[in-house]
């Protein structure tokens, strides 16, 4: 059920023709609807979007899909067909973002490019999520999160050192390619509303995301530090190169904490804790360089002292002496912490009659909030609303329409 009131949202009256699949573009136009805007799916006919059928399944369709497609008007068009075509066409005219996740040339091959849409209609603003961007040698190339993550260089530095470079069990960077996507439409967005001396306003404009470029962009010194001075970051386990103490330390219980203690007058506060009074007061480590100087004697200490206890004795001990610290939580860790639920976390959707939560999304705003009004939907849920009441056509071609294939 949708709700019959809800609070203002900041994208309301903002049209999204979202045409991809998987994460990278689905999750630029999830963020956009749970702020607000209509955000119009396009999927092929029998099939849909491949997530639908990824991970874990309820009921033959994938959880993580009733969290991917929240919000959205699910239609069904075969983008192969000439007539496919033209009805998308006329969507996006009648949009003002498109966001697109297909390989470079792919809009162009269906007659749907930028050049063309936009030569219609000047606002809209044409979003591009691809792994190599939309120029370059690379650009043709097919670009999974996966191994853009490494040639993006966050594979390299990412592991123990000697060991082979690591991944997070996550797709990173098709979510990093997404909320840049999402960045760059609102800029977009922007500069479409002004109208002044300093900018042309009404007119739409080209975003370039390229997933490699979004996990480029979080790499923080690494660039500066191998020009300035010549140094390649390298793996570093569970520590921060140049940066001491923040790591992760062993308990009594089986568990691990984390502490960042690398500020000097908390270093001297962590130490005092941990019962080393000798260290809090030794002048070696007064400043972080001579901390990072005698690393390993600093988390040596760090770690005979949290062996000796359990977890949360730890953290109580630390938090008790204003040391910054915490656990690593698992997923149920998360729905069991107050923290979570006290901040809304967790959101309850309805699906086949029963509750599911999924997670809410961030930021939060106090006077437009974002919200999940609906999960991700069936297969071709919003046909009738979408090509009939919104592209206007009847009954008969709607039924036509799907006798021959095109939805």
């Amino acid at each position: 059920m949708h709700p019959t009131s809800e609070p203002a949202k900041p994208l309301a009256g903002i049209r999204v023709l979202e045409m991809g699949q998987l994460i990278a573009g689905p999750f630029a136009g999830c963020m956009l609807a749970y702020f607000g805007a209509e955000v119009v799916k396009i999927e092929p006919p029998r099939t849909g979007d491949p997530l639908r059928n990824w991970r874990v399944l309820k009921d033959g369709t994938s959880l993580w899909w009733r969290a991917m497609g929240r919000n959205k008007k699910c239609i069904t068009l075969n983008l192969r067909e000439p007539r496919g075509r033209e009805i998308a066409r006329s969507l996006a005219l009648r949009s003002d973002v498109l966001v697109e996740n297909f390989r470079p040339g792919t809009m162009e091959k269906w007659g749907l490019g930028p050049d063309e849409l936009r030569a219609a209609a000047p606002n809209l603003v044409y979003t591009r999520v691809s792994g190599y961007g939309q120029t370059g040698p690379h650009a043709t190339k097919p670009g999974f999160a996966s191994v853009c993550e490494g040639f993006g260089g966050l594979r390299y530095i990412n592991g123990f050192p000697g060991g082979p470079p690591v991944r997070p069990n996550l797709s990173l960077g098709d979510t990093l390619a997404a909320l840049h996507a999402v960045i760059g439409v609102l800029l977009a967005l922007v500069h479409r509303s002004r109208i002044d001396g300093n900018a042309i306003g009404g007119r739409g404009q080209i975003v370039d995301v390229a997933i490699y470029e979004s996990v480029y962009n979080v790499l923080e010194s690494m660039v500066p530090e191998y020009d300035g001075a010549g140094i390649v970051r390298e793996p570093s386990g569970s520590t921060l190169t140049g940066i001491v103490p923040t790591n992760t330390y062993p308990c009594a219980d089986g568990r691990y904490v984390i502490i960042g203690g690398n500020a000097d007058s908390i270093f001297k506060r962590l130490m005092r804790a941990a019962g080393r009074d000798d260290l809090a007061d030794d002048p070696r480590l007064a400043d972080n360089a001579g901390r990072v100087a005698h690393q390993p004697e600093v988390d040596d200490a760090i770690a005979e002292w949290t062996r000796t206890l359990d977890s949360d004795r730890v953290l109580e001990i630390l938090d008790d002496a204003g040391v910054p610290a915490g656990p690593i939580y698992s997923v149920a860790d998360m729905a069991d912490d107050p923290q979570y639920n006290a901040r809304g976390l967790f959101e309850t959707v309805e699906v086949s009659g029963e509750p599911l939560k999924i997670p809410a999304l961030v930021p939060k705003l106090d006077g437009t909030p974002g919200a999940t009004l609906w999960p991700g939907p069936e297969l071709g849920a919003h046909n009738r609303e979408i090509y009939i009441d919104t592209l206007g056509l009847d009954e008969e071609e709607l039924r036509a329409l799907a006798s021959d294939g095109v939805v």
